[in-house]
């Protein structure tokens, strides 16, 4: 069957920005070069506040733009697919690489006294329960899997739902994703208290929304690539703005933040982020190809496996232009970002073709088999 090209490009894309945002954590109260953002945060310079605001904010539309080419790809589920086998064919795909990586990060570090014995000792007892101490980034993997768990039971509906239908679950779930803002400056909304977290719009919520989102435009939106480009453009220069400023005009330089309160706006459920990814993903729906350029491909199969061990070369990169070359703020986050990139295209790439290894490069048994989808 032939790619969906677009899709591939989407994928090289979202991988290629989540390393970014890691390269930026480097530049605002990581206590270590291969260790992501704490509870505090603090900017050394102005120049660190605004490139990490520009750079990081930008790239806030990685997550939600994976989820969406997952949810544009799986949803609804073929027809008279049990659930048992769409969870056993996910299950396949994507559980195998994510507890080796799992392990490696619980073990690995203390051979370079990353973590002590005792700290590793303390994650591989928790494997089970959540990811590792210096595996922050796998945090995605667990609202991706219950996604893939929820599939089932929304595919039915999204089968037979309307247009109308769907628009009105998504104008709820855009309500939604007002709540940080309500909480942050008119406090609990909407049966929210200290002993009630599920408030009125909870099950229109997360990137459940995204999910429906992903379904309208593959299936009911039937806008011409100029109106595409027009919208896509707006919404994405827009959302980008929003989503700068917001981390810009809190994180004062020589003053320690807290971490939450400085990223409100880059939750990946806010209203400025879904503007942002929304953008982003109709541009890139105006790709029209058939065929792409061999590497784009190798990317996109690799994306997971590259995703899975990024954070493992990235400490690397950044003593090399951070601490040793000390290169400006503005030319070290991408310089990180883009060596980590090659570096774990190489390092993935040599997995997938490593006899026995090849499960732990994240690549499908046959990566030639994505469905094609024709974009209306």
């Amino acid at each position: 069957m032939k790619r969906i090209v677009f899709l591939d490009y989407v994928r090289v894309f979202a991988c290629f920005l989540v390393i970014l945002v890691h390269a930026c954590e480097n530049y605002y109260g990581a206590p270590s070069s291969t260790d992501m953002a704490g509870p505090q945060t603090f900017l050394a310079t102005e120049a660190d506040r605004l490139w990490v605001s520009v750079y990081d904010g930008f790239s806030r539309m990685a997550v939600p733009l994976f989820m969406i080419v997952s949810a544009f790809l799986l949803v609804p589920m073929k027809e008279g697919q049990s659930a048992m086998e769409f969870y056993r064919r996910r299950a396949v795909r994507i559980v195998p690489a994510f507890a080796a990586f799992m392990v490696i990060y619980a073990t690995l570090p203390v051979l370079w006294n990353q973590i002590d014995q005792d700290t590793s000792l303390r994650d591989i007892s928790r494997l089970i329960l959540n990811f590792p101490t210096l595996a922050g980034h796998l945090w995605f993997m667990y609202p991706l899997i219950g996604l893939y768990l929820f599939i089932p039971i929304v595919s039915p509906w999204l089968a037979k739902a309307s247009a109308k239908d769907e628009r009105f679950f998504i104008g709820l779930f855009l309500v939604s994703t007002l709540m940080p803002y309500l909480n942050r400056f008119a406090g609990e909304v909407w049966g929210q208290c200290f002993w009630n977290e599920f408030h009125m719009l909870w099950y229109f919520s997360g990137y459940l929304g995204y999910l429906v989102l992903a379904h309208y435009i593959r299936v009911h939106l039937d806008w011409s690539i100029r109106k595409r480009i027009t919208v896509g453009s707006s919404l994405l220069l827009a959302g980008a703005v929003w989503t700068i400023l917001s981390f810009y005009v809190q994180a004062v330089p020589g003053e320690l933040h807290d971490t939450p309160t400085v990223e409100l706006g880059w939750s990946f459920c806010t209203i400025n982020c879904v503007m942002l990814t929304t953008g982003a993903f109709l541009l890139f729906t105006c790709i029209r190809k058939d065929t792409e350029p061999k590497l784009v491909t190798d990317l996109s199969n690799l994306s997971y496996g590259m995703y899975l061990m990024h954070i493992l070369w990235l400490g690397l990169w950044v003593t090399v232009f951070k601490d040793n070359m000390a290169l400006p703020t503005v030319a070290a986050i991408p310089a990180i970002a883009v060596c980590t990139f090659a570096n774990c295209y190489v390092a993935t790439k040599l997995l997938s073709v490593i006899p026995g290894l090849r499960w732990m490069s994240g690549v499908a048994k046959s990566s030639a088999g994505i469905k094609y989808v024709k974009i209306v």
